[in-house]
């Protein structure tokens, strides 16, 4: 049995949980290097961390043109055909500053800029994520950010010529061969070459995890990001090839990633079915697969268990707030219809995971750890200030005054109520 079953139950959901004490102390130290010594502490942790020295902080524009040469024609045309749909869905949230009246001569508005500096953090670990680069990029660049800097960690002198392409193409206009905390810290604080940024995205292993909670109450960030994790609900009507490689497919992420099978089932007979059904794809899936060795860790510390009504489904559903929710059941949308607690949601049998992860157009940065219970994951709107602005007549402030005044002075800021009370009486 490699997917652990049992019946249901709250404590079945718990995320797997590793101390980060020691981790926080090192990366104290690492941002207060950065900070003190600024490029030649970002080299010489590069150096130390991973093994090499870059020659120069940042990727020239002849590498850049140079990457597009060096991957294949298929790769290419499959990049730019996942930017164009990621950026025609979140193109199309750009909202619109309203306009309202909301007493006569009393206009209010919203005027809505896009952040000025942004720092896109992209892995360099186990598998070169230059989807990242445009789940980041992508819409940054549709929401109209003027600079768009990515840092990424380089192997000698070189990063990956897809991160490259794909940056390019997205158009980030600075890549930054730092990775780790010290990258973060960068984006944060700002060295000799590095201007600091105004808010910082992207995952990263525990070290850059913990460098963005550090940093955050100097510079915003899109979120505190956890291993990756998904939710598969099927029934018996699943086809359990499809739920077995869904599950695998976040499996691979990393050891301490978690899949959970939620198995919608008139009785524990049927539920049992389903499951051994399941369990049969995955074992012969994963004898065929590389990457077992961060599958069986992340498979070890997951779990599949029964619900016998749709309300107990949308219940577990919502107390898990998974960062990916795939629903492969009879009615996918009856089912959505409860949901409240979820990332990112894949509807019926044909909705993989991964065409999230790469190419329908939604982006895959997204909450994990149950904070898909307060919070979105990233969009448009991420990379949007909205500045209020509002503007009275004569005649408004005329209509308004009263109230401000009677508040003003009912909570003893007699300034306040000043400044309204000589508009008010004021003749010109």
């Amino acid at each position: 049995m490699l997917l652990r079953y049992s019946e249901y139950s709250e404590s079945l959901l718990c995320r797997p949980t590793e101390g980060n004490e020691d981790i926080e102390a090192s990366v104290k130290t690492i941002i207060d290097e950065v900070r003190k010594g600024g490029d030649k502490a970002l080299l010489d942790l590069s150096e130390r961390f991973d093994g090499s020295r870059p020659s120069s902080l940042f990727v020239s524009e002849e590498e850049m043109e140079e990457a597009g040469r060096m991957i294949p024609a298929k790769l290419r045309d499959a990049i730019d055909r996942a930017r164009d749909n990621i950026y025609a869905f979140h193109a199309a949230q750009m909202p619109e500053g309203e306009v309202v009246e909301t007493a006569p001569g009393v206009v209010c508005s919203r005027k809505i800029v896009p952040i000025d500096r942004v720092g896109l953090y992209i892995p360099g670990g186990t598998a070169p994520l230059f989807s990242t680069v445009l789940m980041l990029a992508v819409p940054a660049k549709a929401a109209g950010c003027p600079d768009i800097m990515l840092a990424t960690p380089c192997r000698g002198d070189k990063v990956n010529p897809a991160i490259l392409y794909a940056a390019r193409s997205a158009g980030v206009g600075k890549v930054l061969r730092v990775g780790g905390a010290q990258a973060i810290a960068a984006f944060a604080y700002g060295t000799e070459s590095v201007e600091r940024r105004d808010k910082i995205f992207g995952p990263g292993n525990r070290f850059v995890t913990a460098a963005k909670a550090l940093v955050s109450s100097t510079v915003a960030i899109d979120m505190i990001a956890g291993p990756s994790e998904v939710m598969v609900a099927v029934d018996s009507s699943s086809n359990p090839l499809f739920a077995a490689t869904d599950l695998l497919s976040q499996a691979e992420h990393g050891k301490d990633s978690q899949v959970m099978l939620a198995i919608r089932a008139e009785s524990k007979g049927e539920a049992d079915a389903i499951y051994k059904r399941i369990e049969k794809e995955i074992e012969n899936v994963i004898g065929r697969l590389g990457r077992s060795e961060y599958m069986l860790p992340s498979i070890s510390h997951s779990a599949a268990f029964p619900v016998y009504s749709d309300e107990d489904l949308i219940r577990a559903i919502n107390e898990y707030a998974p960062e990916h929710l795939i629903i492969s059941t009879s009615d996918p949308e009856r089912i959505l219809e409860g949901v409240r607690n979820a990332g990112s949601v894949f509807l019926g049998q044909y909705s993989p995971e991964s065409a999230g992860d790469y190419a329908s157009g939604t982006n895959h940065t997204l909450p994990t750890s149950g904070w898909a219970r307060s919070s979105s994951g990233v969009s448009l709107d991420s990379f949007l200030k909205k500045i209020t602005v509002q503007k009275l007549t004569k005649e408004g402030i005329r209509n308004l005054s009263p109230i401000v005044e009677t508040l003003a002075e009912a909570e003893g800021l007699m300034a306040h109520r000043e400044a309204s009370l000589v508009r008010r009486c004021w003749n010109d």
